[in-house]
């Protein structure tokens, strides 16, 4: 094993400490991602101008996971290629580029992960056209508000609500007509 690491030059010495260091970081992080723990480490990097939210952002590609996932894919890339290529940039460029690779293919799996989380919130924009019957009386012409108990996606939810017509007694079959506010809905009585 010693003459081994002896006979190495400083490139290839240098690859493997990057391979085994990114190696080991990689399997501790993956340890607390399957144990529930946050182990990644983003970074609030500021690269100057306006980005608006929902746009592209360049701060969300430099964190530690990308960092080691790119140092994984590229060590042991240049590792693996070394014996084939013998040209040191030629295989340093398809170093990178495994690196790059690597980085996209866990970026894209992280995000379509992300995509089947469900938080189990209903949302009142998703009450819209469902049904259900008051609860609280509801006065006439939106003089005042009332409560409607609805079934929203096969779960029953309490609103406040007001209608536009007729004063609507406890009981009475509504349908949701309109969600005016975060927390008030448009009814009307259902025939």
């Amino acid at each position: 094993m010693q003459e081994w690491w002896m006979s190495l030059d400083v490139f290839m010495k240098s690859l493997w400490i990057i391979a085994l260091f990114s190696s080991l970081v990689f399997i501790v992080q993956t340890v607390l991602t399957f144990a529930g723990a946050d182990s990644d480490v983003n970074t609030d990097l500021d690269f100057g101008g306006d980005t608006p939210a929902d746009g592209f952002q360049l701060a969300q590609y430099f964190t530690f996971r990308n960092f080691i996932n790119f140092f994984l894919g590229f060590s042991w890339s240049a590792i693996a290629f070394s014996h084939s290529i013998q040209n040191t940039w030629l295989l340093l460029a398809v170093a990178v580029l495994t690196g790059l690779i690597l980085v996209s293919a866990v970026m894209y799996l992280f995000k379509w992960l992300s995509g089947m989380e469900q938080t189990g919130n209903i949302s009142i924009r998703d009450a819209t056209g469902c049904t259900g019957i008051v609860y609280l009386t509801i006065p006439e012409g939106r003089t005042g508000e009332g409560k409607v108990q609805i079934a929203v996606q096969g779960a029953i939810r309490e609103y406040n609500a007001v209608t536009d017509g007729e004063k609507l007694a406890n009981g009475a079959p509504i349908r949701m007509k309109k969600v005016l506010t975060d927390t008030l809905l448009l009814i009307e009585k259902q025939y």
